[in-house]
């Protein structure tokens, strides 16, 4: 009986500090997201993709995406100027966990990530998509382009919260699976990004 008492007290403790953990990463990722519309780019954007992709006409294909040239640019200068501010805040509050315990990344480096590092590789990867330095065709593109945002939005809600609910959210808001977006983003993208997840 005692040792089942000792059990459920450590799992609230781990569970409370988890919580914790989870608000002061989320308050400082809403803080640096505050001065940017990334959200609302990004789903005007997966809607016009959305369209692009269901659309049989090339000529209309083509005129979709003409007219989401501004929001893309919007969305690579913004999605870069977070990944600059981000870059200066101090180590310790910007890694994100591997696995859903506290203090993990102090018993192995390995167990966390940096998630400065992340968003780099994601602003990169969302500038090449935009710029389709591969020239991609209109459907190849707009997938290309829904993979690197998605897999970006995985790693903030990773970062805040733990990586199977970043993962369910996917699922539920854009019917896509983890897998998924790490296969549609570039070679250079999924690269990098399992280089630092690895690290």
């Amino acid at each position: 009986m005692e040792f089942i008492s000792l059990l459920f007290i450590l799992a609230t403790a781990i569970h409370w500090l988890n919580v914790q953990g989870q608000r002061k990463r989320t308050a400082l990722l809403a803080e640096q997201l505050r001065p940017y519309q990334i959200e609302k780019h990004m789903a005007q954007l997966t809607s016009a993709y959305m369209r692009a992709l269901g659309e049989s006409d090339p000529e209309r294909q083509q005129q979709i995406m003409q007219l989401q040239e501004q929001d893309e640019r919007q969305i690579v200068a913004e999605f870069q100027n977070l990944a600059r501010e981000f870059a200066k805040l101090p180590a310790p509050t910007t890694r994100g966990f591997k696995l859903a315990l506290p203090f993990v990344d102090q018993l192995s480096p390995k167990a966390s990530f940096d998630m400065r590092r992340l968003l780099e590789v994601h602003a990169q990867g969302i500038e090449s998509a935009v710029n389709n330095v591969q020239g991609l065709g209109t459907k190849a593109r707009s997938f290309r382009m829904m993979g690197e945002m998605f897999l970006m939005q995985h790693s903030c809600h990773w970062f805040c919260r733990s990586k199977t609910i970043a993962s369910a959210r996917m699922l539920a808001q854009h019917q896509t699976r983890y897998e998924q977006a790490l296969d549609a983003v570039s070679a250079e993208t999924r690269q990098a990004y399992l280089a630092v997840l690895n690290r």
